[in-house]
């Protein structure tokens, strides 16, 4: 794969798809400030919305200089999940993001009508199984990452891919500043796969309360549990305490004994929170990490 050429990126960031959090207003704002807008196909309630979400994205994004990406989960319980391949096949998605099972499936009927997949990898033995499926582009899930997260420090995880893997990379796991997205490319990856400060943007589907939570939230707040959904991911505290998830003496309930439909009031987000700081829109957003960028790759061309 060739990533498109990042000078054609405002900054080179693609926003994290984001289970009820990422929809049509986030994916249009970002694709049209120049970054990468994604949404998991399963924020459309039914795979007849999806299917009007493809079809008004792609108009309110025509002409603009991003892309917009479909996140796939594949685990088995997804009983969408097939159904929601053939609509994304159907608009010819751009980039394809594959999260919670092998991409094996996807990647060839992606690859026929010259659309890109991008997988999800939490471990190094994940990675090489992505690459020996056909992938475009992986997914670092590193510690620190909102909702379903990784535990391997990034610059080691970097390091030890490129050990093996000279295609593009995409990072994700408490980049919120421009600065840090220098800091990863400098490291060895391509791009920054950033979900946290874009959930406090009007644009996002997220309660009020989630937002203001998160601009009063500091590193201290998040919690790494697998009781919400059966797999590790961050969560701000409080919301696991009003859940009833998370006890006040800071045990968590059995794994798999919560009430997963209620999971709408565990709100993820990652270690870099006290950066959000304020409600912005997408584009201020933007703006913000392509003015820190520049200016941190102005000071490494020293």
């Amino acid at each position: 794969m060739e990533i498109k050429a990042l000078s054609s990126f405002k900054v080179p960031v693609i926003a994290a798809p984001m289970f009820l959090v990422s929809g049509i207003e986030l994916v249009v704002a970002a694709t049209n400030a120049g970054i990468v807008g994604a949404f998991p196909t399963l924020n459309a309630r039914s795979p007849a919305l999806l299917d009007a979400w493809m079809a008004e994205i792609k108009d309110r994004t025509q002409g603009a200089s991003g892309l917009f990406a479909a996140n796939l989960i594949l685990h088995s319980s997804n009983a969408r999940r097939d159904d929601d391949l053939n609509i994304v096949i159907n608009h010819r998605v751009p980039w394809v993001i594959t999260s919670v099972g092998s991409p094996v499936k996807v990647v060839e009927r992606v690859h026929a009508y010259g659309g890109q997949v991008l997988a999800d990898v939490a471990t190094i033995r994940h990675a090489r199984k992505a690459i020996q499926a056909g992938v475009d582009m992986l997914v670092l899930l590193t510690a620190g990452a909102g909702g379903n997260t990784g535990w391997i420090n990034p610059f080691a995880f970097i390091e030890e891919v490129r050990g093996f893997w000279s295609g593009p990379l995409a990072v994700a796991g408490c980049l919120t500043t421009g600065r840090q997205i220098k800091a990863i490319q400098i490291a060895g990856a391509d791009m920054a796969y950033i979900g946290t400060p874009f959930i406090a943007t009007p644009e996002s589907m997220a309660s009020k309360d989630y937002k203001e939570a998160l601009v009063n939230a500091s590193a201290d707040d998040i919690v790494r549990t697998d009781a919400v959904t059966g797999i590790p991911a961050n969560f701000l505290k409080s919301s696991l305490l009003q859940q009833g998830i998370m006890q006040v003496d800071g045990s968590f309930l059995p794994k798999g004994d919560g009430d997963l439909a209620n999971w709408k009031t565990a709100w993820s987000a990652g270690q870099g929170v006290a950066s959000v700081g304020s409600i912005q829109t997408v584009e201020q957003w933007v703006e913000k990490l392509h003015q820190e960028w520049r200016q941190a790759t102005e000071f490494a061309a020293r």
